[in-house]
């Protein structure tokens, strides 16, 4: 039940993102502003959750990375890059950059610079590849946003101060729903005809994929490798990590 809700709430809170867009950003291109914004917050949280987890190991179970200078946290960037595979410093957190961004004139360029810079974190790295067009389709100067830088940075405030309202759980990997395939599949349902369009946007509902996973691998916990040769949005491969996953640590995908 309580997944029920928490999906209907994400479900709400897109469509009121919608809205705040409606007129600017129409149809299909808007999910870009939705998920973008949605993988920024992750990011920025996961890694934040992580160095707590290290720093408590050692006697800091309240470390707050958010409150670190970006000089003392370059400290540890060679180290966040090697295990997570991307590095963000404390004042290009999802969290810090929320608190100010509607009074932020220039948020536009603030946004573009960190998503360049995250994504340069991986430069020469065996991340490189997976982080190299991460936020391609995130354009903070495009027109139809607005006129004018005002009344851009104005809507991607919105957006940001929206998502930053969303309840993703307490833990990423402790809740039962698929943010990002929850809301790809919402966004396919605000938008089936545009999608159409585009050229074949598919997505597997979660309640096939999670049965697909059951099926798959019932009583054989020993699964070794899956293998989804049309991923999408990842919503399969996802299913069995939350399923099998938990069980067999070694899963690979």
């Amino acid at each position: 039940m309580a997944n029920i809700q928490e999906r209907a709430e994400l479900h709400k809170t897109i469509w009121k993102i919608a809205n705040d867009l409606r007129g600017s950003v129409d149809g299909w291109e808007f999910k870009a502003y939705v998920l973008g914004s949605i993988f920024y917050r992750f990011i920025s949280e996961n890694i934040c959750d992580y160095i707590r987890s290290l720093m408590a190991e050692i006697g800091q179970p309240d470390f707050d990375y958010a409150a670190m200078s970006d000089n003392e946290a370059e400290n540890i960037r060679r180290k966040m890059v090697e295990e997570k595979g991307y590095f963000i410093l404390p004042s290009q957190l999802f969290q810090n950059i929320v608190k100010t961004c509607d009074r932020d004139e220039n948020l536009n360029e603030h946004l573009s610079g960190i998503f360049r810079s995250i994504e340069a974190s991986a430069i020469g790295t065996d991340s490189e590849d997976d982080l190299r067009g991460l936020f391609s389709d995130f354009s903070v100067d495009d027109t139809k946003l607005g006129s004018t830088v005002i009344k851009r940075n104005q809507l991607l405030a919105k957006v940001l101060k929206t998502v930053s309202t969303m309840d993703l759980g307490s833990r990423y990997d402790d809740t039962q729903n698929d943010t990002f395939g929850d809301t790809y599949e919402f966004l396919m349902q605000m938008y089936a005809s545009e999608a159409g369009k585009s050229g074949g946007e598919f997505f597997t509902p979660q309640q096939v994929s999670e049965l697909l996973a059951r099926l798959a691998s019932w009583h054989n916990p020993d699964i070794q490798k899956v293998y989804d040769p049309a991923c999408g949005s990842g919503s399969l491969l996802l299913k069995f990590a939350k399923t099998i996953g938990k069980e067999n640590e070694h899963l690979k995908y």
